[in-house]
């Protein structure tokens, strides 16, 4: 799904295909071996599980805005760089299945808290440090998405691997 498409959703829609990435994710990445989660089939890109990594540390990242858009009024919210993280948190020394769970159990907690939204709550602003004001419902749209971004560069790497 790309942010075109989670931009025609509804609230209820965008809930539920945010509720839906971790299970997405899982699928893409469920028959990969350790080599397979590792390999780097193009030079300079991160490796399947390097990219598991960045969608686990940045959920973190996206529930505390997705919180504070919700919370305070008007919040500036702050970007972060993917690279960075990366170099700093060791993400080939990590483990597949507590980055896929890191996700799933975010991605249930905000559900939860989502799926008891007025409408209302979707017209709130938080101000981003790079994109400046967003509703909550951009802002939830352009997280939803970055789930399946990412599982298109996996399954890219899928098929230079042969998989």
């Amino acid at each position: 799904m790309n942010e075109h498409n989670t931009a025609q959703l509804n609230n209820a829609e965008l809930v539920e295909a945010y509720a839906a990435g971790p299970a997405e994710l899982r699928t893409v990445v469920e028959d990969l071996t350790d080599g397979g989660l590792r390999a780097r089939p193009v030079a300079g890109l991160w490796s399947t599980l390097e990219v598991v990594c960045h969608i686990a540390d940045f959920e973190i990242v996206f529930a505390d805005r997705l919180k504070r858009a919700l919370a305070e009024e008007n919040p500036t919210i702050f970007a972060g760089n993917p690279d960075e993280f990366a170099a700093g948190l060791k993400y080939e020394q990590r483990s597949i299945e507590n980055e896929l769970a890191v996700i799933d159990v975010i991605r249930r907690h905000i559900t939860e808290i989502l799926r008891q939204l007025k409408p209302a709550d979707f017209r709130r602003t938080a101000r981003h440090s790079e994109a400046g004001e967003l509703t909550f419902a951009q802002l939830l749209a352009h997280v939803t998405n970055h789930i399946p971004h990412h599982i298109e560069k996996i399954r890219e790497k899928r098929v230079l691997l042969g998989k």
